[in-house]
């Protein structure tokens, strides 16, 4: 705990504590309204990255080469792992790690048209996207892009957060996280190296692209000056979106797939 922490008392110099940037250290010092919001955020990243993660093995087997394969399971493997990095830090808060890891089907998902949105369906708190089936290895690839670019504009939003220990696992995560995205360009420049992977690319992208805005939620959002308030958000969704859609089309132009 640091000496600005041990200061502090009661809610309402919490509260200022929190507005003027200050930072929390420790699960003994994180008042209970705090403890949720926290705990919610967590709980998204680590159930997101499980889902994908399990979404994801299956391309393994339709990966075109060995090259693909390995960064399929690379992928796999580093996201299972990051997942289980911030489920630690909620162990501290009381979680039951074991019976978290097996509370749900990470590889369940709906049918590939149902309307998710931006809504939580069923218990865990998986992003929407992650509820849709991936459909054979462009689409895979092309998730893996669009998803991976959205990724990084929220883990550069989370590694601010105010809980210390979450900010540091995030910012040690973003680099690997990014590398994911880095390989599944790769793939998606071999794909579109021709106009018959041009054109499978481009119906994965008109999938997937509004269902991967979804993950950045409605552009006026109640909770984030609440969020904003105790130092877990920064920015409001709409600039996040902004960020991430001129981004995708940097990248998706030189390919032409924007």
């Amino acid at each position: 705990m640091t000496s600005e922490e041990r200061k502090v008392n009661g809610n309402e110099e919490m509260a200022n504590y929190l507005a003027r940037g200050g930072v929390l250290t420790s699960p003994d010092n994180v008042p209970p309204r705090y403890r949720g919001e926290l705990l919610r955020l967590m709980s998204s990243f680590v159930d997101s990255e499980l889902a994908g993660s399990s979404g994801f093995a299956d391309a393994i087997n339709e990966a075109p080469g060995i090259k693909e394969r390995i960064a399929a399971s690379r992928i796999v493997l580093e996201k299972a792992d990051h997942a289980e990095r911030v489920l630690d830090l909620m162990a501290e808060f009381g979680t039951d790690k074991a019976r978290y890891n097996s509370a749900h089907d990470w590889a369940a998902r709906l049918d590939r048209d149902a309307e998710v949105a931006a809504r939580r369906q069923g218990a865990d708190m998986r992003l929407s996207v992650f509820h849709l089936p991936i459909d054979g290895w462009t689409d895979a690839v092309v998730l893996n892009v669009l998803m991976g670019l959205a990724t990084d504009v929220h883990l550069a939003e989370m590694a601010e957060v105010s809980y210390a220990p979450l900010a540091e696992v995030i910012r040690d995560i973003r680099p690997r996280e990014k590398r994911h995205t880095e390989l599944g360009i790769e793939g998606l420049e071999k794909i579109a190296a021709d106009e018959a992977g041009r054109k499978e690319a481009r119906v994965s992208v008109a999938y997937w692209r509004p269902r991967v805005a979804d993950t950045f939620g409605e552009a006026q959002s109640e909770r984030f000056e609440r969020l904003q308030a105790k130092g877990l958000r920064s920015r409001p969704n709409s600039e996040l979106l902004d960020d991430w859609r001129q981004i995708a089309d940097k990248t998706l132009a030189p390919l032409g797939l924007a």
